[in-house]
């Protein structure tokens, strides 16, 4: 049998290890970490992949700097790997110099995770609900947030969804009823 000599690890000075020779690794503007910064990157990374991924519709409806709207446009043209891979990396560098949060709060809505989209999504529930049930309230309501409201289509899709209720149907005008109702929301909220 051959002996072994144990390998001799270099003395690090300092406690825990610490050797202050050793040149930091944290941002002395921010104070984050080489893997903080990493790890923040790849997220706006991740973000921009996201905002490659929405349908076109959905995307043109988020705010977002020009440079960035048309380098993801780019993005979602290009099918070769590598250059979609550096195409990405591009729209995480552009995503650093912009303000995330506002995207981020437009794909949670988009998503349906938002609270404040929630709570709308509940809201026009709700008052579906109420127009089959009670009518006149319900229009009346309708009418006072909404005054150009088409009111014969809405009571023409009241009717068919009733219909389809004793018919024990698919609810199709029972899902339309609820489109009809957050278009109106969506042409008010777009409204100055």
């Amino acid at each position: 049998m051959i002996p072994v000599e144990p390998i001799e690890k270099p003395e690090l000075s300092g406690e825990n290890g610490y050797d202050p020779d050793r040149p930091s690794t944290l941002d002395p503007k921010t104070g984050t970490s080489k893997s903080q910064r990493k790890r923040d990157s790849s997220a706006l990374q991740d973000l921009g992949e996201t905002l490659v991924d929405l349908p076109a519709e959905r995307l043109a409806k988020i705010e977002m700097p020009d440079n960035l709207r048309l380098a993801v446009q780019d993005a979602r043209r290009i099918t070769k790997h590598e250059a979609r891979r550096r195409q990405m990396q591009y729209i995480g560098k552009l995503m650093r110099s912009t303000d995330p949060e506002p995207i981020q709060a437009a794909l949670d809505a988009i998503a349906g995770v938002s609270a404040a989209e929630n709570q709308r999504m509940h809201r026009l529930e709700r008052l579906r609900l109420k127009l089959l049930e009670d009518e006149p309230a319900a229009l009346a309501e309708i009418v006072a947030a909404h005054p150009a409201a088409d009111l014969q289509q809405l009571r023409q899709l009241r009717r068919n969804a009733l219909k389809e209720q004793e018919q024990n149907r698919p609810p199709r005008a029972f899902r339309e009823i609820y489109q009809f109702l957050k278009s109106l929301e969506d042409t008010r909220q777009a409204l100055p």
